[in-house]
């Protein structure tokens, strides 16, 4: 039987935990969590989309992103502090620092070394790909990439697993999606791929291991 294809999403699964990253940002920014969500909805109601959609489809470059973001912040947060936050080039900042999930990076050469193809398909923006290719680097080769930023699809739109298959040369049923978001594990059963809802290392690893017949990582 042909080994399935492994799916890694990049945030929150090969990245640290979101909420982690937000906290960083935090503190290198003074920019609370909730400031930060609050604008990233109000950009993208603008454009009718969900927050992050404007850079994640490439709708609004990085730099436009950014103004609209310090214009949203600043009128929902009068006096607010923005003179650490590089919004210009917010991808260099909310990545500094960052290092990559060790046990996910490690499943990625531990799936390669056994003989199994693997693949990124993430919700991703066109200016952070040197940053988030950097922080990725020690899982190693990647058969394949598929960035949102790129194809004009993102998860949970089907289309974008569609777009995966072709890429990969794979069909639904050899296509396994490791994520953090629900929503985006849905989407990708309703396809007909399986998939390993991520809630942390050691569950995703062992539903993974379960459900492929990886060797368990030693």
């Amino acid at each position: 039987m042909t080994k399935p294809m492994i799916w890694f999403d990049f945030g929150g699964v090969l990245s640290p935990p979101l909420d982690d990253l937000f906290d960083s940002y935090h503190a290198r920014t003074g920019i609370t969590p909730r400031q930060l969500k609050t604008a990233l909805g109000t950009v993208a109601g603008e454009l009718g989309v969900e927050p992050l959609a404007p850079i994640e489809l490439a709708m609004l470059t990085e730099a436009e992103w950014g103004e609209a973001m310090v214009r949203a912040l600043r009128d929902t947060n009068p006096g607010i502090d923005l003179t650490r936050a590089r919004f210009e080039r917010f991808g260099e900042q909310w990545f500094e620092g960052v290092n990559a999930n060790p046990v996910m990076t490690a499943t990625v050469r531990h799936a390669k070394e056994h003989g199994f193809r693997v693949g990124i398909l993430s919700n991703n923006v066109v200016e952070w790909e040197p940053y988030w290719q950097a922080i990725v680097a020690p899982a190693g080769e990647i058969d394949c990439v598929v960035d949102s930023c790129k194809v004009g699809y993102r998860k949970p739109d089907p289309e974008i697993f569609r777009l995966a298959e072709k890429e990969a040369g794979v069909a639904a049923e050899e296509c396994v999606l490791i994520d953090d978001l629900p929503e985006n594990c849905v989407a990708a059963r309703r396809c007909g791929w399986r998939a390993v809802h991520f809630r942390n290392s050691a569950q995703a690893v062992r539903e993974l291991t379960g459900l492929i017949g990886l060797p368990a990582l030693t």
